[in-house]
C-alpha cells in the first residue's frame, strides 16, 4: 500500500502530464488545478512548491 504523500505526488504528476497533452486552454486549467490540488494536500511540504503556475508562463494551446 503507497503512502498519502507518494499517492499525491503520483497523481500531481500524472495530472502535470495530462495537462500537456490537453487539446484546449480549458482542459489545459482543469488539470492544472486539479495537479494544485493534489499538491496542496502534501501539507506545505517542498514537493507542493516546486510547481506555480502562472498563465503567462504556459505556452498558448492551439485550437483545431
Amino acid at each position: 500500500m503507497e503512502s498519502d504523500e507518494r499517492f499525491y505526488r503520483r497523481r500531481a504528476t500524472e495530472e502535470l502530464t495530462a495537462a500537456n497533452r490537453a487539446v484546449t486552454e480549458a482542459a489545459r486549467e482543469r488539470r492544472l488545478q486539479l495537479a494544485q490540488s493534489f499538491l496542496d494536500r502534501l501539507d506545505g511540504s517542498a514537493e507542493a512548491m516546486l510547481f506555480e503556475w502562472r498563465s503567462a508562463d504556459r505556452p498558448q494551446v492551439r485550437q483545431l
